[in-house]
Protein backbone atom coordinates (compact mmCIF):
# COMPACT_ATOMS: atom_id res chain seq x y z
CA UNK A 1 0.00 0.00 0.00
CA UNK A 2 1.27 3.15 -0.95
CA UNK A 3 1.28 5.90 1.81
CA UNK A 4 -0.73 8.92 1.68
CA UNK A 5 -1.98 11.78 3.58
CA UNK A 6 -5.27 13.05 4.64
CA UNK A 7 -7.19 15.39 1.90
CA UNK A 8 -6.71 18.83 2.95
CA UNK A 9 -3.36 18.43 4.52
CA UNK A 10 0.32 19.04 2.60
CA UNK A 11 3.60 18.15 3.47
CA UNK A 12 5.96 21.40 2.85
CA UNK A 13 9.70 21.06 1.07
CA UNK A 14 12.58 23.01 2.97
CA UNK A 15 11.80 25.49 -0.28
CA UNK A 16 8.71 25.89 0.69
CA UNK A 17 9.06 26.05 4.26
CA UNK A 18 11.93 28.91 4.01
CA UNK A 19 9.03 31.20 2.00
CA UNK A 20 6.53 30.37 4.90
CA UNK A 21 8.78 31.42 7.71
CA UNK A 22 9.61 34.71 5.97
CA UNK A 23 5.89 35.43 5.96
CA UNK A 24 5.35 34.58 9.60
CA UNK A 25 8.42 36.12 10.20
CA UNK A 26 7.38 39.73 8.03
CA UNK A 27 4.30 39.69 10.01
CA UNK A 28 5.43 39.15 13.67
CA UNK A 29 7.57 41.75 13.42
CA UNK A 30 4.80 43.72 12.58
CA UNK A 31 3.24 42.54 15.50
CA UNK A 32 5.28 43.12 18.47
CA UNK A 33 5.91 47.10 16.63
CA UNK A 34 2.66 47.14 17.45
CA UNK A 35 3.21 46.21 21.03
CA UNK A 36 1.52 42.59 21.00
CA UNK A 37 2.61 39.63 22.93
CA UNK A 38 3.07 35.80 21.73
CA UNK A 39 0.89 32.90 22.96
CA UNK A 40 0.23 29.57 22.17
CA UNK A 41 -2.93 27.03 23.08
CA UNK A 42 -2.99 23.61 22.87
CA UNK A 43 -4.09 21.52 20.02
CA UNK A 44 -6.92 19.79 21.44
CA UNK A 45 -9.75 21.60 22.84
CA UNK A 46 -12.58 20.01 25.58
CA UNK A 47 -15.17 19.76 22.68
CA UNK A 48 -17.33 22.16 25.18
CA UNK A 49 -14.99 24.87 24.57
CA UNK A 50 -15.70 24.58 20.94
CA UNK A 51 -19.61 23.58 20.41
CA UNK A 52 -21.93 26.36 20.16
CA UNK A 53 -19.72 29.23 19.05
CA UNK A 54 -19.39 29.12 15.42
CA UNK A 55 -23.05 28.40 14.29
CA UNK A 56 -24.36 25.38 13.37
CA UNK A 57 -22.50 25.01 10.11
CA UNK A 58 -18.96 25.43 12.02
CA UNK A 59 -19.82 23.14 14.62
CA UNK A 60 -20.50 20.86 11.53
CA UNK A 61 -16.88 20.96 10.51
CA UNK A 62 -15.47 20.82 13.92
CA UNK A 63 -12.57 17.54 13.91
CA UNK A 64 -14.12 15.41 16.55
CA UNK A 65 -10.77 13.21 18.94
CA UNK A 66 -12.39 9.98 19.55
CA UNK A 67 -12.22 9.40 23.61
CA UNK A 68 -8.77 7.04 24.22
CA UNK A 69 -9.12 3.60 25.76
CA UNK A 70 -12.57 1.98 25.86
CA UNK A 71 -14.74 5.01 24.43
CA UNK A 72 -17.69 2.75 24.00
CA UNK A 73 -17.77 2.21 27.58
CA UNK A 74 -19.39 6.03 28.17
CA UNK A 75 -21.79 5.19 25.39
CA UNK A 76 -25.60 4.62 25.65
CA UNK A 77 -26.52 0.70 23.74
CA UNK A 78 -29.90 1.80 22.81
CA UNK A 79 -28.18 5.67 21.37
CA UNK A 80 -25.92 2.97 19.37
CA UNK A 81 -29.14 1.16 18.32
CA UNK A 82 -30.96 4.14 17.21
CA UNK A 83 -27.85 5.86 15.18
CA UNK A 84 -28.12 9.20 17.65
CA UNK A 85 -25.35 10.99 16.01
CA UNK A 86 -25.66 14.15 18.24
CA UNK A 87 -26.13 12.29 21.67
CA UNK A 88 -23.23 9.56 20.68
CA UNK A 89 -20.74 12.81 20.01
CA UNK A 90 -20.71 13.83 23.17
CA UNK A 91 -20.31 10.23 24.65
CA UNK A 92 -17.57 9.63 21.87
CA UNK A 93 -15.39 12.38 21.54
CA UNK A 94 -14.63 14.59 24.80
CA UNK A 95 -12.59 16.64 22.58
CA UNK A 96 -11.67 18.10 19.66
CA UNK A 97 -9.02 20.34 17.22
CA UNK A 98 -9.84 23.94 17.37
CA UNK A 99 -11.20 25.96 14.45
CA UNK A 100 -9.85 28.95 15.02
CA UNK A 101 -7.09 30.34 17.88
CA UNK A 102 -10.09 33.11 18.67
CA UNK A 103 -12.49 30.80 21.27
CA UNK A 104 -8.94 28.95 22.93
CA UNK A 105 -7.75 32.77 23.30
CA UNK A 106 -11.04 33.85 24.90
CA UNK A 107 -10.80 30.62 27.06
CA UNK A 108 -7.15 31.30 27.91
CA UNK A 109 -7.91 34.87 29.00
CA UNK A 110 -10.59 33.94 31.16
CA UNK A 111 -8.51 31.36 33.12
CA UNK A 112 -5.93 33.59 33.26
CA UNK A 113 -7.27 36.63 33.71
CA UNK A 114 -5.46 37.01 37.27
CA UNK A 115 -1.98 36.69 35.63
CA UNK A 116 -2.54 39.55 32.76
CA UNK A 117 -2.87 42.99 31.92
CA UNK A 118 -6.07 44.42 30.71
CA UNK A 119 -6.05 45.68 27.67
CA UNK A 120 -4.49 42.61 26.83
CA UNK A 121 -2.64 42.66 23.32
CA UNK A 122 -2.11 39.31 22.14
CA UNK A 123 -0.42 37.31 18.72
CA UNK A 124 -0.60 34.24 18.04
CA UNK A 125 0.85 31.87 14.99
CA UNK A 126 -0.60 28.28 15.43
CA UNK A 127 -2.49 25.38 12.99
CA UNK A 128 -6.30 25.26 12.83
CA UNK A 129 -8.53 22.35 11.48
CA UNK A 130 -11.33 22.26 9.43
CA UNK A 131 -13.44 19.41 8.78
CA UNK A 132 -14.02 21.41 5.45
CA UNK A 133 -14.30 20.53 1.49
CA UNK A 134 -10.98 20.83 0.34
CA UNK A 135 -10.26 23.12 -2.88
CA UNK A 136 -7.68 25.93 -3.91
CA UNK A 137 -7.47 28.11 -1.32
CA UNK A 138 -9.19 26.05 1.62
CA UNK A 139 -7.67 23.23 3.46
CA UNK A 140 -8.47 21.23 6.29
CA UNK A 141 -4.94 22.24 8.33
CA UNK A 142 -3.61 25.28 8.02
CA UNK A 143 -1.86 27.91 9.77
CA UNK A 144 -3.76 31.55 11.26
CA UNK A 145 -1.88 34.36 12.57
CA UNK A 146 -3.72 36.18 14.55
CA UNK A 147 -3.52 40.07 16.59
CA UNK A 148 -6.20 40.36 19.33
CA UNK A 149 -7.00 43.22 21.84
CA UNK A 150 -9.34 41.89 24.83
CA UNK A 151 -10.14 44.41 28.14
CA UNK A 152 -10.82 47.53 26.02
CA UNK A 153 -14.21 49.29 24.05
CA UNK A 154 -12.14 51.81 22.37
CA UNK A 155 -12.45 52.28 18.46
CA UNK A 156 -8.99 52.86 18.59
CA UNK A 157 -8.23 49.63 18.44
CA UNK A 158 -10.20 48.78 15.67
CA UNK A 159 -7.75 51.57 13.57
CA UNK A 160 -4.67 50.05 15.21
CA UNK A 161 -5.92 46.68 13.71
CA UNK A 162 -6.49 47.93 10.25
CA UNK A 163 -3.17 50.05 10.40
CA UNK A 164 -1.70 46.39 11.54
CA UNK A 165 -3.78 44.98 8.01
CA UNK A 166 -2.18 47.97 5.97
CA UNK A 167 1.62 47.43 7.09
CA UNK A 168 1.56 43.74 7.11
CA UNK A 169 0.73 43.56 3.70
CA UNK A 170 2.63 46.51 2.36
CA UNK A 171 5.65 44.66 4.20
CA UNK A 172 4.76 41.50 2.26
CA UNK A 173 4.37 43.71 -1.17
CA UNK A 174 1.03 42.32 -1.55
CA UNK A 175 -1.88 44.92 -2.77
CA UNK A 176 -5.32 44.80 -0.82
CA UNK A 177 -8.38 45.96 -0.26
CA UNK A 178 -9.97 46.05 2.84
CA UNK A 179 -14.09 45.55 3.11
CA UNK A 180 -15.53 46.77 6.57
CA UNK A 181 -19.17 46.28 7.71
CA UNK A 182 -20.82 46.21 11.44
CA UNK A 183 -22.87 43.58 13.04
CA UNK A 184 -24.99 46.72 14.20
CA UNK A 185 -26.25 47.22 10.45
CA UNK A 186 -27.45 43.73 10.44
CA UNK A 187 -29.30 43.76 14.27
CA UNK A 188 -31.09 47.43 12.95
CA UNK A 189 -31.72 45.48 9.37
CA UNK A 190 -33.56 42.71 10.83
CA UNK A 191 -35.18 44.76 13.39
CA UNK A 192 -36.45 47.19 10.29
CA UNK A 193 -37.80 44.12 8.66
CA UNK A 194 -39.30 42.84 11.58
CA UNK A 195 -37.06 38.98 11.27
CA UNK A 196 -34.94 39.77 14.39
CA UNK A 197 -35.61 36.07 15.19
CA UNK A 198 -34.15 35.12 12.09
CA UNK A 199 -30.85 37.35 12.18
CA UNK A 200 -28.64 34.32 12.13
CA UNK A 201 -29.80 33.13 9.36
CA UNK A 202 -30.60 36.25 7.87
CA UNK A 203 -26.82 36.78 7.86
CA UNK A 204 -26.04 33.44 7.08
CA UNK A 205 -27.46 34.21 3.42
CA UNK A 206 -26.11 37.42 2.73
CA UNK A 207 -22.82 36.17 3.59
CA UNK A 208 -23.16 33.59 0.60
CA UNK A 209 -24.06 36.98 -1.93
CA UNK A 210 -21.02 36.87 -4.00
CA UNK A 211 -21.00 33.01 -4.08
CA UNK A 212 -24.28 32.39 -4.86
CA UNK A 213 -26.23 35.69 -6.48
CA UNK A 214 -29.09 37.85 -5.53
CA UNK A 215 -31.93 34.88 -6.38
CA UNK A 216 -29.89 32.24 -4.36
CA UNK A 217 -29.93 34.48 -1.04
CA UNK A 218 -33.76 35.47 -1.55
CA UNK A 219 -34.25 31.77 -1.70
CA UNK A 220 -32.52 30.90 1.24
CA UNK A 221 -34.68 33.65 3.45
CA UNK A 222 -37.34 32.48 1.97
CA UNK A 223 -36.68 28.85 3.58
CA UNK A 224 -35.56 30.59 6.61
CA UNK A 225 -39.10 31.10 7.21
CA UNK A 226 -38.74 35.31 6.12
CA UNK A 227 -41.55 36.68 4.48
CA UNK A 228 -41.56 38.44 0.76
CA UNK A 229 -42.12 41.99 2.23
CA UNK A 230 -39.00 41.56 5.16
CA UNK A 231 -37.11 40.14 2.10
CA UNK A 232 -37.67 43.12 -0.04
CA UNK A 233 -36.68 45.46 2.77
CA UNK A 234 -33.53 43.47 3.47
CA UNK A 235 -32.92 43.60 -0.41
CA UNK A 236 -33.02 47.42 -0.37
CA UNK A 237 -30.20 47.38 2.71
CA UNK A 238 -28.14 45.18 0.14
CA UNK A 239 -28.40 48.07 -2.54
CA UNK A 240 -26.62 50.71 0.04
CA UNK A 241 -23.06 51.55 -1.31
CA UNK A 242 -22.08 54.36 1.34
CA UNK A 243 -22.66 55.49 4.61
CA UNK A 244 -25.47 58.61 4.28
CA UNK A 245 -27.42 56.44 2.62
CA UNK A 246 -27.42 53.69 5.24
CA UNK A 247 -28.12 56.55 7.97
CA UNK A 248 -30.77 57.36 6.02
CA UNK A 249 -32.03 54.01 5.79
CA UNK A 250 -31.46 53.10 9.83
CA UNK A 251 -32.83 56.89 11.35
CA UNK A 252 -34.93 56.68 14.16
CA UNK A 253 -33.27 52.73 14.80
CA UNK A 254 -30.71 53.20 17.84
CA UNK A 255 -28.57 50.09 17.06
CA UNK A 256 -28.57 50.87 13.76
CA UNK A 257 -27.12 54.55 14.34
CA UNK A 258 -24.80 52.92 16.66
CA UNK A 259 -23.21 51.04 14.24
CA UNK A 260 -23.08 54.13 11.34
CA UNK A 261 -21.26 55.94 14.23
CA UNK A 262 -18.70 53.66 14.56
CA UNK A 263 -17.99 52.70 10.71
CA UNK A 264 -18.07 56.71 10.33
CA UNK A 265 -15.42 56.86 13.23
CA UNK A 266 -13.17 54.27 12.10
CA UNK A 267 -13.50 55.97 8.29
CA UNK A 268 -12.62 59.14 9.76
CA UNK A 269 -9.25 57.69 11.58
CA UNK A 270 -8.37 55.09 8.53
CA UNK A 271 -8.72 55.96 4.58
CA UNK A 272 -6.47 53.35 3.11
CA UNK A 273 -7.46 50.65 0.98
CA UNK A 274 -10.68 50.65 2.93
CA UNK A 275 -14.08 49.74 1.67
CA UNK A 276 -17.52 49.97 3.20
CA UNK A 277 -19.64 46.63 1.73
CA UNK A 278 -23.19 46.35 3.18
CA UNK A 279 -23.19 42.95 2.03
CA UNK A 280 -20.38 41.82 4.47
CA UNK A 281 -21.46 39.59 6.69
CA UNK A 282 -18.64 36.97 8.37
CA UNK A 283 -20.83 34.41 9.68
CA UNK A 284 -19.70 33.79 12.55
CA UNK A 285 -21.78 34.35 15.78
CA UNK A 286 -19.96 35.89 18.13
CA UNK A 287 -18.75 39.23 15.94
CA UNK A 288 -21.40 42.21 17.53
CA UNK A 289 -19.49 45.71 16.09
CA UNK A 290 -17.28 46.59 13.28
CA UNK A 291 -16.55 43.35 10.84
CA UNK A 292 -13.22 43.10 7.86
CA UNK A 293 -12.63 41.32 5.39
CA UNK A 294 -9.21 41.35 3.30
CA UNK A 295 -8.94 40.93 -0.20
CA UNK A 296 -5.98 40.50 -2.49
CA UNK A 297 -6.28 42.82 -5.69
CA UNK A 298 -5.24 41.11 -9.37
CA UNK A 299 -5.78 37.80 -7.63
CA UNK A 300 -8.82 35.16 -7.91
CA UNK A 301 -8.81 34.25 -4.33
CA UNK A 302 -11.40 34.48 -1.57
CA UNK A 303 -10.30 36.46 1.79
CA UNK A 304 -6.65 36.34 2.68
CA UNK A 305 -7.43 38.00 6.35
CA UNK A 306 -10.80 39.18 8.21
CA UNK A 307 -11.91 39.69 12.27
CA UNK A 308 -13.97 42.05 13.94
CA UNK A 309 -15.44 43.37 17.27
CA UNK A 310 -16.53 40.58 20.12
CA UNK A 311 -18.90 42.65 22.90
CA UNK A 312 -18.51 39.42 25.27
CA UNK A 313 -16.70 36.60 23.99
CA UNK A 314 -15.47 35.66 27.65
CA UNK A 315 -18.87 35.65 29.28
CA UNK A 316 -19.56 32.29 27.75
CA UNK A 317 -16.63 31.04 29.69
CA UNK A 318 -18.07 33.14 32.93
CA UNK A 319 -16.11 35.87 32.75
CA UNK A 320 -18.88 39.12 31.54
CA UNK A 321 -18.15 42.75 30.38
CA UNK A 322 -14.98 41.85 28.29
CA UNK A 323 -15.03 43.39 24.89
CA UNK A 324 -12.03 42.40 22.47
CA UNK A 325 -11.41 42.97 18.89
CA UNK A 326 -9.46 40.98 16.38
CA UNK A 327 -8.27 40.29 12.91
CA UNK A 328 -6.07 37.06 11.30
CA UNK A 329 -3.90 37.02 8.71
CA UNK A 330 -4.84 33.53 6.50
CA UNK A 331 -1.14 32.19 6.19
CA UNK A 332 -2.00 29.65 3.56
CA UNK A 333 -3.71 31.77 1.39
CA UNK A 334 -1.51 34.35 1.10
CA UNK A 335 1.42 32.01 0.55
CA UNK A 336 -0.74 31.10 -2.49
CA UNK A 337 -1.06 34.97 -3.09
CA UNK A 338 2.57 35.86 -3.30
CA UNK A 339 3.44 32.57 -5.32
CA UNK A 340 0.95 33.46 -8.06
CA UNK A 341 2.43 36.97 -8.47
CA UNK A 342 5.91 36.27 -7.95
CA UNK A 343 6.55 38.35 -4.55
CA UNK A 344 8.70 36.08 -2.19
CA UNK A 345 12.67 37.54 -2.02
CA UNK A 346 15.18 35.51 -4.19
CA UNK A 347 16.97 35.33 -0.24
CA UNK A 348 14.43 33.14 0.57
CA UNK A 349 15.65 30.04 -1.97
CA UNK A 350 17.99 29.02 0.36
CA UNK A 351 19.96 29.46 3.53
CA UNK A 352 23.37 28.30 2.47
CA UNK A 353 26.24 30.32 2.16
CA UNK A 354 28.87 28.45 1.84
CA UNK A 355 30.06 25.28 0.44
CA UNK A 356 33.33 23.24 0.82
CA UNK A 357 33.79 20.23 -1.38
CA UNK A 358 36.93 18.68 -0.14
CA UNK A 359 37.89 15.97 -3.47
CA UNK A 360 39.98 13.66 -1.07
CA UNK A 361 40.78 12.94 2.79
CA UNK A 362 43.39 15.74 2.84
CA UNK A 363 41.13 18.26 1.89
CA UNK A 364 38.13 17.14 3.91
CA UNK A 365 40.62 17.60 6.89
CA UNK A 366 41.45 20.93 6.04
CA UNK A 367 37.73 21.75 4.67
CA UNK A 368 36.86 20.42 8.23
CA UNK A 369 38.68 22.63 10.44
CA UNK A 370 37.87 25.69 7.92
CA UNK A 371 34.06 24.29 8.11
CA UNK A 372 34.13 24.52 11.61
CA UNK A 373 35.76 28.11 11.76
CA UNK A 374 33.71 29.75 9.00
CA UNK A 375 30.31 28.48 11.26
CA UNK A 376 31.63 29.70 14.66
CA UNK A 377 31.72 32.74 12.30
CA UNK A 378 28.20 32.67 12.49
CA UNK A 379 28.23 31.63 8.40
CA UNK A 380 25.68 29.10 7.42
Amino acid sequence: MKPSIPKGTRDFSPAVVRKRQYIFDTLKKVFVQYGFQPIETPTMENLSTLTGKYGEEGDQLLFKVLNSGDFLKKTNPQDIADKSLPKLTHQLCEKGLRYDLTIPFARYVVMHQNDIAFPFKRYQIQPVWRADRPQKGRYREFYQCDVDIVGSKSLINEVELLSIYNQGFKDLGIPVSIKINNRKVFAAMAEIAGVGDAFIPMTIAIDKLDKIGIDKVKEEMAKAGIGADAIETIVAFLDCKDLDKLAALVAGNEIGEKGVEELKYVFEKVSTNLEFDITLARGLNYYTGCIFEVKAEGVKMGSIGGGGRYDDLTGMFGLKDVSGVGVSFGADRIYDVMEELDLFPVETATDLEVLFIPMDEEAFDYCYAALQAVRANGTS
